[in-house]
């Protein structure tokens, strides 16, 4: 009996609920220019527990659910005519053409459509990764190492630094930009993962973490481990470190929370720029906005927003997965389960840091 008689598991989260559950599916049939992969493990991060809440996302057409799951490993089941080969380990990029391609897909630049204009598997529109079986199309695949088998499903987060590190430097490119030192907002997973990226850079010789944890804190722990120096924003506020430590020539927003790209201005150094990742809900405050353009023109700093990656920034991103150390991804992945027990990926609490659903094992063929 062929295997895809026999259906799929897959996790989703179906309209009206907010508790993700196993259901079946039939396995999915490549089409042209498609492949057809073996999910080996699905990252959990803040943007599902988004969708899940229904903060975030939207169903697919006329689907009653959503598959969920967007930072996946895989390997190649049936490569259905494309010039990829049986057991090739891969990950998907997110977006896709909503309802035929457009501008943005054709340059290989999905990442900059905007709203309107792509669906996000497992996101918005389309269903995800979190299935033992996918397709995708081969232009929305990326080949790694086999040795990244296991943590793979990380490309997909570092591939988020990737394209944020590389707006922020662009716009600093019509100058000699030496940056030393970095703050990174929020002590997640990505904020953790940009750290670990930035202590890899020979240029920064000084780096700093912002969250709101009360040691003891496993995350705390790496953030010193890295040789970070840990901000607690109940003591000292984004826009007080430079007098608690100094200005900074680059500061990384991962948390989503309002005030902090106007704060952030008051934390950079002369010619710093500050990359903007985190997506707030809506919110509305009191600022000084004389002050704050005043900073950013009379001391050249810049502002930039950044969301999802292309295929570049992931390829990028498995080559950077390649230097990172083995003890920070041990402490960094704190839970790995099968889809028996699910839910687990699933669990918050400040002792679980980055977690994934693992669907079936790698075996090089």
């Amino acid at each position: 009996m062929d295997f895809r008689e026999g259906g799929m598991k897959a996790i989703a989260v179906r309209e009206g609920t907010s508790t993700p559950v196993v259901i079946d599916k039939p396995i999915p049939e490549p089409q042209e220019g498609e492949v057809l992969v073996r999910t080996l493990r699905v990252g959990v991060d803040g943007t599902d527990h988004e969708v899940i809440s229904g903060g975030h996302g939207g169903f697919p057409e006329g689907e009653d659910h959503l598959v969920l799951g967007h930072e996946a490993v895989g390997v190649v089941e049936d490569p259905n005519g494309t010039e990829f080969h049986e057991g090739e380990v891969v990950v998907p990029t997110v977006r896709r053409p909503p309802n035929g391609t457009n501008e943005y897909f054709e340059r290989g630049e999905p990442d900059m459509a905007p709203a309107g204009q792509y669906h996000e598997r497992g996101i918005v529109g389309a269903h995800g990764f979190m299935a033992e079986y996918f397709t995708s199309p081969v232009d929305s695949l990326v080949r790694i190492p086999p040795s990244q088998a296991e943590m793979g499903f990380l490309v997909e987060p570092i591939s988020i630094t990737e394209k944020a590190v590389e707006l922020a430097e662009a716009s600093r490119s019509s100058f000699g930009w030496e940056p030393e030192s970095a703050l990174v907002l929020g002590n997640g997973s990505l904020g953790l993962l940009t750290l670990a990226m930035l202590d890899d850079d020979e240029n920064y010789e000084r780096l700093y973490c912002l969250g709101r944890r009360d040691r003891p804190d496993p995350t705390i722990d790496i953030i010193e481990e890295l040789g970070a120096t840990y901000v607690d924003s109940r003591q000292t506020p984004v826009d007080e470190v430079p007098d608690a430590h100094e200005e900074v020539d680059f500061v990384y927003e991962a948390t989503g929370y309002a005030k902090h790209p106007f704060e952030s201005v008051h934390a950079l150094a002369p010619n710093g720029v500050a990359a903007l990742l985190g997506v707030p809900s809506s919110w509305e405050f009191e600022i000084d906005g004389g002050e704050f353009h005043e900073e950013m023109v009379l001391h050249n700093k810049a502002m930039v927003g950044s969301v999802n990656s292309n295929v570049r920034h992931f390829e990028a991103a498995s080559r950077t997965l390649t230097t990172v150390s083995d003890w920070f991804l041990d402490e960094l992945v704190t839970g790995v389960y099968g889809i028996d027990e699910f839910e687990r990926a699933f669990d918050d609490g400040d002792t679980i840091i980055k977690t994934a659903v693992q669907f079936s094992a790698y075996e090089e063929r």
